[in-house]
């Protein structure tokens, strides 16, 4: 009787999906098989993709905002299986181009590509470095995009920071492609499609973590880390080669504000069953240790709220960082005071992210910033932008006394709750003399821990890899310095030299789950963006901006009369950023003297060779000025003909 048991029981075993065949995305191997909705897999042959249909209110998230039209819950994500436990084998080619993020800070935007189906990863934008005069932003160059718009199947993005989004609205411009992404990040990505005037136009799907999205021949499973951000995510992208895990930005947060930490046995399953490659980010890879939880920014917020009685704070953090905003509000409502917010950033995103429940506000504390006369400076708190230094942010309004509704005063204790990022110190350092010499007490990162970062750190950066195992490693986001440091991290892993790749972007990383090349390089460059125009600044123009700065401009005007060849008027000079010209009349007049040379030297009855003569000109003036003044200013003939 118990060997008839044992065989009912064995064959009732055998009709189970094997617990160690397939892994599936929100499943362990040791948990009870899929509930209803959920596609079920079979050993021998996978029942073909379901969808999933969304949940009108998970997570106890408000129905109003799952029920929007253009940012609801994708209904193209489902299961997906991770490869099973097989000895690898030889597949369609699989492309990893990075166009952005990639020996830089910024600008991150990855491509997978495979057979006729390819996604986006992230699109991204940077700040202009100082010598791009009059530059507002940048952005990738999405040329390979547009040649190969066709096989576009959609743009997954890890979270809502602006070097991750940030584009998003410039490419949706020139291709029509679902965006998938967690609701805070498709809620920031709203305003900036409404402001381009596009919304309508695009479709956003919200994916939540475990869940998969199937993009043609791949599919993104996405997994929850703790970063700056609320909502952030890596993903597992599943592809005929292999499994691609990439990190997205991210950290190790045991305590975080919001939100649950960090999925590391997500990873670790992925790592078990076999994960091809990992791209991961390289931005702290410089640091040892770990990176301390936002939860100590908060303990500092405590203490300085609670020594700060009689005195007005503010505080200036980035917009984007909700969790830190959160930690402002609760000090302020445990002290009693009111809070005002300055700065259109910080308003634009605190307003999603309190529509959206991602920051609890009680009743009554927010004040309009026109209203801060009306309370006692020792009640209130001011939150703003403006923690790197930017010229025309609200802090440094402040700090220049050119805020129409702060004036800093000795009564002032104010926090910059932020690291300056590489070449800002002098900004930040500048904004903070002037907010002293103006009687304010003020306190900063290199003082206090009133900042910690969104990112990991050596110890972090290893236990990714250590969880995931991959065969082949990509440092991804980050300077060439960064990317070094982490190669090298995961060579003490004994992740071997050959199957580390450090790219730059433009670089096409191909895999056939096998082997890993460089297999060429695509367009890559930069595209500036210059109030509504974009692209039309290039090096070129650039450069003349660089000249005029430098050394200046001086205009030559003359009027010739083309039959006979004769000056009619001129030649006049203007002088704009060269010399004081009521200072500087003698040389001034020396110059109409060569240029008056010139023209008699040239200029003879009917003559239209106009553009010699300007060079002429401009060559001989050129000489003179640098040979009485040392500098070489930028010098623009203008002939009239009559």
């Amino acid at each position: 009787m118990e060997k008839k048991n044992e065989q009912k029981q064995s064959a009732a075993n055998k009709k189970r999906s094997p617990a160690g065949k397939y892994l599936m995305p929100g499943k362990t191997a040791n948990r009870q098989p899929a509930k209803k909705g959920k596609t079920a897999y079979n050993a021998k042959k996978p029942q073909k993709h379901v969808k999933k249909q969304p949940a009108a209110a998970a997570e106890n998230k408000p129905r109003e905002i799952l029920r929007n039209d253009r940012r609801k819950t994708s209904a193209n994500t489902a299961p997906f299986p991770t490869t099973p436990a097989r000895a690898p084998r030889k597949s369609a080619p699989l492309k990893i181009i990075p166009l952005g993020g990639l020996d830089e800070i910024g600008k991150n935007l990855y491509l997978y590509e495979c057979s006729n189906d390819m996604f986006i990863v992230d699109c991204g934008l940077a700040f202009p470095d100082d010598d791009m005069l009059g530059v507002d932003l940048v952005i990738p160059d999405f040329t390979y995009i547009i040649k190969n718009k066709e096989k576009l199947r959609g743009i997954v993005l890890t979270h809502g920071h602006e070097d991750h989004i940030g584009s998003l609205a410039y490419l949706l411009k020139k291709v029509n492609v679902p965006v998938y992404g967690t609701r805070l990040t498709l809620g920031l990505v709203e305003g900036k499609l409404k402001e381009h005037g596009i919304l309508s136009e695009c479709t956003l799907n919200v994916v939540q973590p475990r869940q998969t999205v199937k993009l043609g021949c791949m599919a993104v499973e996405f997994i929850r880390v703790n970063h700056s951000i609320p909502d952030s995510c890596g993903f597992a992208i599943y592809t005929p080669a292999g499994v691609i895990v990439h990190t997205g930005d991210f950290k190790v947060d045991y305590t975080p504000i919001e939100g649950g930490i960090i999925d590391l046995a997500r990873f670790g399953e992925l790592g078990n069953r076999g994960v091809l490659a990992l791209l991961s980010e390289s931005t702290n890879a410089e640091r040892p240790g770990f990176t301390n939880s936002e939860r100590k920014v908060g303990t500092t917020f405590r203490n300085f709220f609670a020594q700060a009685e009689g005195k007005r704070i503010i505080v200036a953090t980035f917009s984007s960082n909700i969790h830190r905003i959160q930690q402002i509000i609760d000090n302020a409502e445990k002290t009693g005071r009111k809070v005002a917010v300055s700065g259109r950033s910080m308003i634009n995103v605190l307003t999603t992210a309190i529509e959206l429940n991602y920051v609890r506000v009680p009743k009554g504390i927010l004040v309009d910033i026109e209203n801060i006369r009306k309370i006692p400076p020792e009640q209130l708190v001011i939150i703003t932008t403006g923690s790197q230094g930017e010229p025309m942010s609200a802090l440094s309004r402040m700090a220049s006394n050119e805020h129409r509704q702060v004036t800093i005063t000795p009564q002032d204790l104010i926090i910059i709750s932020a690291n300056p990022i590489p070449g800002n110190e002098k900004l930040v350092g500048h904004v903070v003399n002037e907010l002293m010499k103006a009687g304010a007490t003020v306190i900063y990162e290199a003082m206090y821990d009133v900042h910690v970062s969104g990112h990991a750190c050596q110890e972090e950066l290893k236990m990714m890899i250590s969880l995931t195992r991959p065969k082949f490693f990509i440092p991804i986001h980050g300077e060439y310095k960064h990317m070094y440091k982490h190669a090298e991290l995961a060579k003490q892993l004994h992740i071997p030299e050959e199957n580390i790749f450090i790219a730059g972007n433009g670089t096409v990383i191909e895999t056939d789950g096998i082997n890993m090349k460089i297999a060429g390089q695509v367009p890559a460059g930069r595209v500036l963006i210059d109030g509504l125009g974009v692209g039309d600044v290039g090096s070129v123009v650039l450069r003349d901006r660089k000249h005029l700065g430098q050394d200046g401009l001086i205009i030559i005007v003359t009027a010739v009369e083309v039959s006979t060849g004769r000056v009619l008027s001129g030649p006049d000079t203007v002088s704009r950023g060269f010399v004081y010209v009521r200072e500087s009349e003698e040389l001034m007049e020396e110059m109409k003297d060569k240029a008056r040379a010139v023209l008699k030297k040239h200029l003879a009855p009917n003559t239209r060779e106009w553009t010699s003569l300007k060079n002429e000109l401009k060559e001989a003036l050129s000489a003179f000025i640098f040979s009485k003044t040392g500098r070489s200013p930028m010098i623009l003939p203008i002939i009239m003909e009559v």
